[in-house]
This record gives structure tokens, C-alpha cells and sequence, in this order.
């Protein structure tokens, strides 16, 4: 069934196209789309996503739980609802649009001399835990004898910026070695490893006596997805939350150099016939940059970089839930668990990786 943002929603689109694509940048085709939006039409999914957004933070308010998890698990509680074509624009909306200008917003918190105290050796370690992530997915795959798009999938995913990086490598990939089925699986898979990775590691961070700046890095440089990986940061402490963006938008920027490598070594491998590369650079990273440079150099009023924050962290928040309402996980069983295992090989791997290079910089 073929599905075009352009045309509204009068069919249910397929499921691969939709599960987790935080930047809504890629149709099922792997193309870049520009979506048009309506405001009657992205109504229905605006109002869902708000409530189940606004019961998150109640709960979190008067519980005491983060608010971030929250949202995400009472977003995926109702998953079903991404099944309706007229909520689907909406949650479509929020997650592109909430999640980019959370992190444009973010800028207001972040400085120059911030970036460039992450300094080279941090870059080196986030090169080595990037690496790590890629190699163990590609040996699970050869030793489960799947081919090796698929350890390039998950590894990239999960080096990268999960379900992102996920579309822009499979839009790379022969269909006939690396199917639908099998690519939303590995995108549930990103999307769970992910969740649940958001949710535990500010835990083993505050267990292992990390500072915020120590946790910031863990969280930026292992979490998969871009929500998940601030919100994780954020969950630790808001210092935590600052730097593991930097980390996280550090490996965002990598995107296009890794999916343009990956294109020429399957061009070579496959002999001219995997495609190009067709990526589309994230225009909000330049927002993001010119807005911390600005704020740099020049003196914002503490109240206006307190409500970039908090209007940051509501975007956020609607960000998860919507994308966490729209992601589907049950094609699960047409692939089977062997599906899963190189994501899980590479979550495992980044961790191992980004703990023990945390712990060598600490001391």
C-alpha cells in the first residue's frame, strides 16, 4: 500500500514507515518529504497527545515520577491510537516539530566554552563507543547468519541517533536482503532499548556515584534516540540534561559523514547497486548552534533562559508521548527474536563501552 504525506491520510499507511521516525524526515520509500499541514487535520492527534501528555505530568507531579517516562509508557499504552489515519498527522506533527524546537530551545542553555569543554578526549571516546555499538551489532548479525545490512542497521541506530539514523541507512539497503518486516523490528527494537535505556541509566549514573557532567556523557553517548537521550540527561539532573545534549547532538552531527560512508562501501560491496545516500540534514541543528553562539556572546535574562527550558522540556514531553503513541510493535513475531539481537548486542556493547570510558576519564 503506498502512502504519501502529501495526500492526507484516507489509508492506513504501513507500519515501517512510522515506527519511531523522530525527525519525520523519510516516507516509506526512504525519500525526504515535506510534509503539508492542516490544522483541522492534525487536531485530532494534537488533543491525544496533549492529554495523554498532561495525565504524564500530573502523575509525576503528585507521585514524584519522572515525567519523561511517563509520558513515554502512557504513550505506548496507547499505541493503539496510531492506528487511526486522522490522529496519525498529528502525532506525526508533534514528534517532528516538538522535538526540533525542543532542542532549538535547548540552545538558550548551552555555550560555546560547554562545547568545547567536551574537548578531544571525550570526541575520541565517543568515536570508540560509536565503534563498538557497530561492531557488535555486525558480529551478532554474522553469528545469527543474517545478512549484513542488518548488523549495519541496528549498529548504525544505535551508534547514531536510533530511528533516524535507521531510515536514513536502510533507505541505502537491497529490500530483497533487508525487508520491511525485519526493519520494523529493528526499529521497535531501537525504541525499547531505548525506553528502557532513558530509564536506567540516570539509575546506574547515581549507583556508581557519577558526577552531572560524568552521567551527561554516559546518557548523551549511549541512549539511542534523540528524545529519549535528553530526556535521560534531564532525568539525572538538568546540568546532566545540558551536557548529554551536547553529547547526543555531537553524534547527531556524525549522521551524515557515517551514512555517506556506509553508501560508498555498499556501492562498492554490492557493486554499484545499493543507491546513494539520501539524507536530509536536520536544519534545526543550525538553530540550535546559532542560538547557543548568540546566547554566548551576548546577555540573555536569566527568566528568558528559565522559560526556553521549561518550554523546552513541555515540548519534550509531548515529543515522547506522540512518538511512543504512533510506534507499533507487532510485527515483532513475522521476524522473530533473532531480529532483535543485534540491537540488543549493540545496546550492550555501547553501554560496556561508554561505562568503562566514563569511569577511565573520572579517574
Amino acid at each position: 500500500m503506498k502512502f504519501s504525506w502529501r495526500g492526507g491520510y484516507d489509508r492506513m499507511p504501513d507500519t515501517a514507515s512510522f515506527v519511531g521516525d523522530l525527525f519525520g524526515e523519510y516516507n516509506e520509500a526512504g525519500d525526504p518529504v515535506r510534509p503539508r499541514w492542516r490544522l483541522a487535520q492534525l487536531w485530532p492527534g494534537l488533543a491525544a497527545c496533549a492529554t495523554a501528555a498532561a495525565t504524564a505530568a500530573w502523575l509525576a507531579d503528585h507521585y514524584g515520577f519522572p515525567v519523561i517516562l511517563l509520558g513515554l509508557l502512557i504513550g505506548a499504552s496507547l499505541n493503539f491510537v496510531g492506528d487511526d489515519g486522522r490522529v496519525l498527522p498529528g502525532l506525526n506533527f508533534v514528534s517532528r516539530y516538538g522535538l526540533q524546537t525542543a532542542i532549538v530551545l535547548l540552545g538558550f542553555n548551552v555555550s560555546i566554552a560547554q562545547v568545547t569543554a567536551l574537548g578531544v578526549a571525550p570526541f575520541a571516546s565517543l568515536i570508540v563507543i560509536m565503534s563498538a555499538a557497530m561492531l557488535a551489532a555486525l558480529i551478532a548479525a554474522r553469528v545469527l547468519r543474517q545478512p549484513l545490512e542488518v548488523g549495519l542497521l541496528a549498529g548504525g541506530a544505535t551508534a547514531i541517533c536510533g530511528a533516524s539514523a535507521a531510515f536514513a541507512l536502510y533507505a541505502l539497503m537491497d529490500r530483497k536482503r533487508v525487508g520491511e518486516a525485519h526493519f520494523a523490528v529493528t526499529l521497535a527494537g531501537i525504541s525499547l532499548a531505548s525506553a528502557i535505556a532513558m530509564s536506567t541509566y540516570p539509575i546506574i549514573g547515581r549507583e556508581i556515584g557519577l558526577g552531572d557532567s560524568q552521567a551527561g556523557f554516559l546518557i548523551g553517548a549511549t541512549v539511542h534516540d534523540v528524545a529519549q537521550a535528553i530526556g535521560g540527561g534531564y532525568a539525572f539532573s538538568d546540568d546532566a540534561g545540558r551536557y548529554a545534549t551536547i553529547v547526543k547532538l555531537t553524534r547527531v552531527a556524525l549522521l551524515g559523514p557515517v551514512v555517506l560512508a556506509v553508501g560508498l562501501w555498499l556501492r562498492m560491496r554490492n557493486g554499484g547497486a545499493a543507491g546513494g545516500p539520501r539524507y536530509l540534514a536536520p536544519w534545526f541543528l543550525a538553530l540550535f548552534a546559532l542560538v547557543a553562539v548568540a546566547g554566548s556572546f551576548l546577555a540573555v535574562p536569566t527568566p528568558l533562559r528559565d522559560g526556553a527550558l521549561t518550554v523546552s522540556k513541555l515540548l519534550l514531553l509531548l515529543a515522547v508521548t506522540a512518538t511512543a503513541m504512533r510506534t507499533r510493535l507487532d510485527m515483532i513475531g513475522e521476524v522473530g527474536l533473532r531480529g532483535i539481537a543485534p540491537v540488543l548486542a549493540a545496546t550492550l556493547a555501547s553501554l560496556a563501552a561508554g561505562l568503562a570510558l566514563t569511569l577511565l576519564q573520572a579517574s
